[in-house]
């Protein structure tokens, strides 16, 4: 059951932080510069996570750029490159991964982000509908895996059509894709071409009826998948004292930016984002056992979170491993204290007896 962290490359901060994708302006008192994120990636590794999620956009820096950099500051970390295909060729992306592989002795995971939100996708001048970015995601990830074959690969697609695709050298290992995506649009993309599907944490139930969906679709299309979960961890020795850092984060949030963000949320394009927003909704942010939704009153994205004592937390953990998720991307603020409480005082509980 591998375990992951993410990298904060927009910053990194005690209060809930926007990632720069809205204009949050809570305290992002950890700029994201190398020294840093060399700190937080090498927590991570000393942690015991397998990898680091690396996001994208224009809210972020590169996620290739910034973890090439970060290589030579770990040893076995692999990095989860995320990455827009509709913004690249892909026989290029095919290429870059190839090469990643070779200088990082086979460190690379790929997270193909199709793009949920209009207003980001124009800023690099994509134009295309939510639903014709996911067809053109299908299409992308076909050419990348052809390139990758060890011969010329041609292909004529409404959104591409290339010629003899291929790279100087197959990369070794082949990167496993990461794929995630909650709309009708998404989920057979994920089936026919991902190795691993990622959702963010919903109840349980919910979590459960959408793995459900994508096993069905990746069965029809003869495929097994592995499955993946994003959400951020707040563990404390004691549950009143991970529950009293939930509603210090909640108060620190100036009520303005919450009023902004449930305006932003109302509009979007995103099913995953709706989604997130609408576990905000209700009488109470603890929308399940120990699962809290704090985080997505105002940040984008993954917006829920575990909280409880270390022990509670391991054990939701493995209600969702239950249902069958095989990866864990976690994250908290600040990024690099909590890699390595929950790899000091949670990540234990979990690898009891599997040695």
């Amino acid at each position: 059951m591998p375990f992951h962290w993410f990298l904060p490359t927009a910053g990194d901060s005690h209060d809930i932080v926007s990632g720069g994708q809205a204009n949050l302006t809570a305290d992002t008192s950890r700029p994201p510069d190398i020294r840093y994120l060399a700190l937080v990636a090498r927590a991570a590794e000393q942690a015991g996570f397998s990898a680091v999620l690396t996001p994208t956009g224009t809210f972020c820096e590169d996620a290739w750029l910034t973890t090439a950099a970060l290589l030579s500051e770990t040893e076995r970390l692999k990095f989860l490159v995320a990455f827009r295909p509709g913004l690249i060729s892909p026989t290029l992306a095919a290429q870059m991964a190839s090469t990643y592989q070779r200088i990082s002795g086979g460190r690379l995971a790929l997270n193909v982000v199709t793009g949920g939100e209009a207003s980001e996708q124009r800023r690099f001048g994509d134009h295309l509908s939510h639903d014709q970015r996911y067809a053109r995601t299908a299409e992308f990830l076909q050419v990348v895996r052809g390139a990758w074959a060890g011969t010329p690969y041609t292909f004529a697609g409404e959104h591409y059509q290339v010629e003899n695709a291929t790279v100087r050298h197959a990369p070794d290992p082949i990167p496993p894709i990461f794929f995630g995506g909650s709309s009708a649009a998404a989920l057979p993309v994920a089936a026919r071409h991902a190795d691993t599907y990622l959702t963010w944490a919903e109840p349980p139930a919910a979590v459960a009826a959408k793995l459900d969906a994508v096993r069905t679709l990746a069965k029809e299309a003869g495929r097994h998948l592995t499955y993946g979960i994003r959400l951020h961890v707040i563990s404390r020795d004691t549950a009143d004292e991970a529950w009293g850092v939930a509603r210090s984060l909640l108060e620190r949030v100036p009520a303005a930016e919450i009023e902004r963000a449930r305006k932003q949320f109302a509009a979007t394009e995103s099913e995953g984002q709706r989604r997130m927003a609408e576990l905000t909704t209700g009488d109470s942010l603890e929308v399940a056992p120990n699962l809290w939704a704090g985080f997505g009153i105002v940040r984008p994205g993954a917006g829920t979170a575990l909280v409880g004592s270390h022990t509670e937390v391991a054990a939701r953990i493995r209600e969702y491993q239950a249902l069958g998720l095989d990866h864990f991307i976690l994250s908290g603020q600040p990024h690099l204290e909590e890699a390595l409480r929950f790899g000091e005082n949670v990540l234990p509980l979990l690898t009891q007896g599997e040695q």
